[in-house]
């Protein structure tokens, strides 16, 4: 008998005994549950706290194909995790657990900005389903929005143990923050800038002022309503457009045709670049500013001269360039075949980071192992099921010793899951993006 037969042969053995294991104080060994409503019957659930904090689920399920899929969740979410908070992301990709994957996800020990941090507790969970249930025939990581920044670190770091084993068989990317956290989050910079050159609300002429990059002063207790507000009366976003005052139509058409943003992004980014920068320049870089727009020359307004010569400027720190590199920048180096998918007009991770992580790849000498596909989405968090059902299936037959996926094979293989799942396939298999000039 063969490892993989033997592996997994092991770890369905152990399955057929999960009812007895029962979670120990302080431990990690994961405790039966009861499985959502959305899951096949016969599914197996477990649950439990990871050795360094995050609470994990399990779903294995009756007719398991032998192959795991490890998930990273996307945000980052700056909330303290809860309990069950890995079942939202368990339901958004039940359909890896109908197609007969055994799939885990946790939180990460802590809420806020850490990719290095998120990827070490990714990695924890692979562990912690070996230790109970065997090694997987596969075990297949798979990264979601800012999981997908997490997923791609987390491949890089962990790619092998310590005695040279393979440790990530392959890789799916959905939806990726894949920039790295230096590029990522930039235009979020601008948009602090722009918003309150028109709108001097975002701090309040009568509050303690702040450098925008801060995200929030350090005493301001600004809630998301109470943003939200804030660019309700300056731009009369959330009013019926008839509603909306000339001034108000002005401030929100500067804003939009500068940032490259639509209306309903605006609040969304906005509570990103308040929010998740406090967390991020605050409580991870120490204070330092890893931003930059002293040389950024903004274009689409209708007076761009006032506009550049009044916006706020500020430069980067070195060392906070270089820590959030650290911590969040992508090598490019991977060892294990990874299949992405995109939406072409994903509103909150654009599309180019696909081009981005593209370039440094093939800058690695490693595109052999990169198929990216995309769709023609307007979506980030939630795809069309099958495509996601096709990008799997495609990857696991690579790594069955198929040829290598195309756009076009996966394509095909998504109108074969279509009927299963009563939703279309919308792949466009001629697009490449390209990063955009800066």
């Amino acid at each position: 008998m063969n490892r993989l037969c033997a592996t997994a042969l092991s770890g369905i053995m152990m399955l057929a005994a999960a009812p007895a294991i029962a979670q120990q104080a302080g431990d990690s060994t994961p405790a039966a549950a009861t499985c959502p409503d959305y899951l096949p019957s016969g599914t197996r659930c477990f649950k439990g706290q990871g050795p360094k904090g995050g609470y994990y689920w399990t779903a294995i399920p009756a007719d398991w194909n032998g192959s795991l899929v490890v998930h990273a969740h996307g945000g980052p979410r700056t909330a303290t995790p809860q309990a069950d908070d890995p079942l939202e992301d368990l339901e958004r990709f039940s359909m890896t657990v109908r197609e007969g994957y055994a799939w885990t996800g946790s939180t990460y020990r802590r809420g806020g900005y850490g990719v290095r941090m998120a990827a070490e507790d990714t990695n924890d969970v692979r562990q912690v389903f070996w230790d109970a249930f065997g090694r997987p025939k596969r075990t297949i990581l798979h990264g979601q929005s800012w999981g997908g920044n997490v997923a791609a670190k987390a491949a890089e770091l962990y790619a092998r143990d310590a005695e040279g084993q393979v440790v990530w068989d392959g890789v799916v990317l959905s939806s990726g923050v894949l920039a790295g956290g230096t590029k990522a989050y930039t235009f979020r910079a601008d948009l602090r800038a722009v918003y309150q050159y028109y709108c001097q609300n975002h701090p309040a002429a009568n509050e303690p002022q702040y450098p925008l990059w801060q995200g929030l002063g350090e005493d301001n207790r600004l809630t998301r309503a109470q943003l939200e507000d804030r660019v309700k009366t300056c731009t009369g976003v959330g009013l019926p457009e008839a509603r909306r005052t000339a001034e108000q139509k002005s401030k929100l058409a500067n804003i939009l045709n500068v940032v490259g943003i639509s209306e309903n992004q605006l609040v969304g980014h906005l509570a990103w670049g308040t929010f998740l920068f406090r967390d991020l320049v605050q409580r991870r870089l120490d204070g330092l500013n890893p931003f930059d727009n002293s040389q950024t020359v903004y274009a689409g307004s209708d007076d761009d001269q006032a506009l550049n010569a009044g916006v706020q400027r500020f430069s980067a720190d070195p060392a906070a360039v270089a820590r959030l590199a650290y911590d969040a920048d992508l090598s490019g180096m991977i060892v294990a075949p990874t299949v992405t998918i995109h939406g072409k007009y994903d509103p909150t991770a654009f599309v180019w980071h696909q081009a981005a992580y593209r370039d440094r790849v093939e800058a690695a000498g490693r595109g052999d192992l990169l198929v990216q596909t995309y769709t023609d989405e307007s979506a980030h968090s939630l795809l069309s099921a099958p495509q996601y059902v096709a990008v799997f299936q495609a990857l696991s037959a690579w790594l069955d010793g198929g040829a290598k996926p195309t756009p076009e094979s996966i394509a095909a293989s998504c109108e074969l899951a279509s009927p299963r799942y009563r939703k279309p396939c919308r792949f466009d298999t001629d697009y490449r993006p390209e990063v955009p000039n800066p």
